[in-house]
């Protein structure tokens, strides 16, 4: 094995000598956004009756008519087969993580054995893939399988362009034969609809001209790039998109060098390859750069609507993991693929925009804008407080566990961090008497947040990256959601919880007016008792510190540091209540998303427990046996030729040693495994879970801490899997 590991290495230097075009002197601008149906490409190929009717179901969530649908379903294959695309495809994101396509060519014949080119209304708006096949926390059996993908018309159809061909992809819901959704997209397009109405409600207070707010998303995606040969020579890489097991390298982080470092020419390139197919479908990228870890790097599109956001988010991993390929790299989006250092996250930067330009997170000049912007920030503060579990289970995973709290991203702590202004700010708000408001008092909503700003536009808040949820001036960053998340489940709680918030914020508000209290007044005396209910939330510290856990305690406030005992919230009865009042999940459907979570767990888990028990017992054992061996045969020949002890102490030494590391990494790997067949019989899936996590799972530290003691020690040449100084180093 020990070969494969230096042969992967050779191989290096062949693929630096790929071919490297760069952007070939094109603008952007040039290509855009070439391979999506939307703006001017809809112009052409569509009627002006199906252009006017896919945007006004678009703009207004209408349903488009089947005879539209038709027309529309021709312009996209006329469009689409002008580019030379044979298949068209429903492209949807089911519950595994990653996205879905099945592939139906245009291709039919008809009775008489005529050949010919053809794509209905009907094939646009649905499809039938096997329900059962996917994750559906038991609400399709096998003999149930029947499911549908549905048009979503508010993200265009995009062509996924490959070396081998091209097909036209339609993106889509995805919902089980008797309703229930299966995947993240319903979900989040219910909570964009509950959150814009209640918006709407809100901002019509301070201006009727408000008809529709959008939440925008500007996802920050971070990943790790290695070279693909070393990446093969590491089967828990290959398996489990993280090393299992590997000693630090003497130098790895600490110099702090490789943060916004220059870019290494093969990555670069690779990046340069993976923008254009991403700015070829649409995908706003704006920002790359090195980030903290070595072979760590990170890009960020412009932000966008969430629900388009989203769909760009999946789309582009995809693209990403393709095109590494080309360059004989390997992406790595677990949020924890090497031990020591950073890990990856995926921030979520989210804001509220209204259909008459206004930002509803940024604060305004007047004393009338200010008020709007109060209303919505003190809002979401409160959403955050009183659903701040829900907040931590959306981003519960098996993989995201290894960062929450690992000293480089958020802890598992849900709390917010507004900055010092703000909190000032707060605390004024707060201070006054809700009693005593009078007109006058309009005067502190003046708040001068821009009388301090010099001409370099100094923020008006700090930035807090210990912070799980920040806000940064004109949004708030989700900062604890994992690199591999897709983003429509965060958002989607996010979405329902301030929706949620602001229907009763009005319900309150109005019970004031209608007591006789002018509308200023009334909302400032809401939004005071909403400021004193939520302070516990807010934290301007560093949460990664001992006395912020302690201090989270006595506020209150959760610190669910598994994903089982995160998970455990969402079968509370009143969240339970929250979703289905909403109508964002019926109650079969959020106990499904739970068991579905669950059983993800269990099953990375075990895979992640077979795959160390594995390299344990076929890589490293063997290589350590192997290099005992040569040292007793030394110690033997040293007796032979009649040398004291002393000539050999330091070889007893090291065998001994080595045996103490094998022996405890063969008893932790046997107990492993008898600990996970105990699990495998608990039938209810939560239980099982948690025994994952506490008595499988558990071991993996012990079994890791005596390999990697042993890598220290065997010979270097005897060592089969590539080290950390390779994998993060050599590319």
């Amino acid at each position: 094995m020990s070969t494969l590991r230096f042969a992967s290495i050779e191989e290096i230097d062949a693929h630096n000598e790929q071919k490297k075009n760069g952007y070939g002197g094109k603008k952007i601008t040039d290509f855009f956004a070439v391979n999506v149906f939307t703006g001017r490409i809809m112009r052409e190929y569509l009627t002006d009756e199906a252009y006017k009717s896919w945007q006004v179901s678009v703009k207004e969530g209408k349903k488009i008519d089947r005879k539209i649908a038709e027309q529309i379903a021709s312009g996209i294959k006329a469009w689409a087969m002008d580019r030379g695309v044979t298949h068209f495809s429903h492209w949807f994101q089911p519950l595994t993580g990653t996205t879905a396509e099945k592939h139906d060519s245009f291709f039919t014949l008809k009775a008489d054995g005529t050949p010919l080119e053809t794509f209905d209304g009907d094939a646009l708006i649905q499809q039938e893939p096997d329900a059962s096949s996917f994750p559906n926390g038991g609400i399709r059996a096998t003999f149930e399988a029947r499911g549908y993908t549905a048009w979503d018309p508010a993200s265009p159809p995009f062509i996924m362009e490959t070396e081998q061909g091209k097909t036209v992809c339609i993106p889509t819901i995805f919902i089980a034969y008797s309703g229930e959704s299966l995947d993240y997209k319903a979900p989040l397009l219910k909570s964009l609809a509950v959150l814009d109405k209640a918006a709407v409600d809100v901002c019509n207070y301070f201006d009727k001209n408000v008809t529709r707010v959008t939440p925008t998303l500007g996802w920050e995606q971070e990943y790790f790039v290695i070279d693909e040969a070393l990446a093969n020579a590491r089967p828990d890489i290959v398996q489990c998109g993280r090393a299992l097991i590997g000693h630090a390298p003497a130098k790895g982080q600490q110099l702090e060098d490789h943060y916004f470092g220059v870019i290494p020419e093969r990555v670069f390139a690779f990046m340069q390859d993976f923008e254009q197919e991403a700015y070829k479908l649409g995908i706003p990228l704006r920002t790359r750069h090195n980030e903290v870890a070595p072979a760590q790097f990170e890009c960020a599109p412009i932000f966008e609507e969430v629900n388009i956001a989203v769909d760009h988010n999946s789309l582009l991993m995809d693209v990403m993991n393709r095109v590494a390929k080309r360059h004989k790299l390997k992406v790595l989006f677990h949020e924890k693929p090497f031990a020591g250092v950073n890990g990856s996250g995926k921030h979520n930067n989210w804001s509220l925009a209204t259909d008459t330009g206004v930002n509803l997170l940024a604060p305004g000049k007047t004393p009338r804008t200010n008020l709007l912007f109060l209303t919505f920030f003190v809002n979401v503060i409160k959403a955050v407080h009183d659903y701040a579990d829900l907040l931590r289970a959306s981003i519960a995973s098996e993989s995201n566990d290894h960062r929450l709290g690992a000293n480089e991203a958020p802890p598992a702590i849900i709390s917010v961090f507004v900055g010092k202004y703000l909190t000032s700010v707060l605390k004024e708000v707060e201070s006054r008497d809700m009693e005593s408001f009078t007109e006058q008092d309009e005067q502190i909503l003046k708040l001068d947040i821009h009388k301090h700003i010099p001409e370099l536009m100094l923020d008006n808040t700090d930035r807090n990256r210990t912070s799980p949820f920040a806000f940064t001036g004109n949004k708030f960053e989700f900062r604890a959601v994992g690199s591999t998340a897709n983003c429509g489940s965060p958002m989607a709680v996010l979405n329902t919880i301030m929706a949620k918030t602001l229907i009763d914020f009005k319900k309150e508000v109005d019970g004031k007016i209608s007591g006789g209290e002018k509308k200023e007044i009334a909302i400032l005396q809401v939004l005071n008792q909403y400021i004193t209910d939520s302070k516990n939330i807010l934290f301007e510290g560093d949460n990664y510190s001992d006395e912020w856990a302690e201090e989270a305690r006595r506020r209150g406030l959760n610190n669910f540091k598994t994903t089982p005992d995160a998970l455990a919230v969402l079968s509370e009865e009143r969240f339970v209540k929250m979703f289905v009042e909403m109508g964002i999940y019926s109650e079969r459907e959020l106990h499904a998303r739970q068991e579905i979570v669950f059983e993800d767990y269990v099953k990375k888990v075990q895979i992640e427990a077979r795959i160390i028990g594995y390299l344990a017992s076929n890589y490293v054992l063997p290589a350590a046996i192997q290099y005992q061996n040569i040292l007793i045969e030394n110690i033997r020949g040293l007796k032979e030729i009649g040398l004291e002890e002393e000539a050999y102490r330091a070889q007893k030494h090291i065998v001994a040693t080595i045996s103490r590391h094998v022996t405890q990494i063969n008893d932790t790997v046997e107990a492993m495994i008898g600990a996970r067949k105990v699990a495998n019989k608990e039938p209810d899936m939560q239980k099982r879970a948690k025994m994952y996590c506490d008595e499988v799972k558990a071991k993996f530290d012990t079994i890791r801490y005596h390999a990697d003691k042993l890598e220290l020690i065997v010979e270097d040449k005897l060592w089969p899997m590539p080290k950390y100084r390779e994998l993060l180093f050599l590319r």
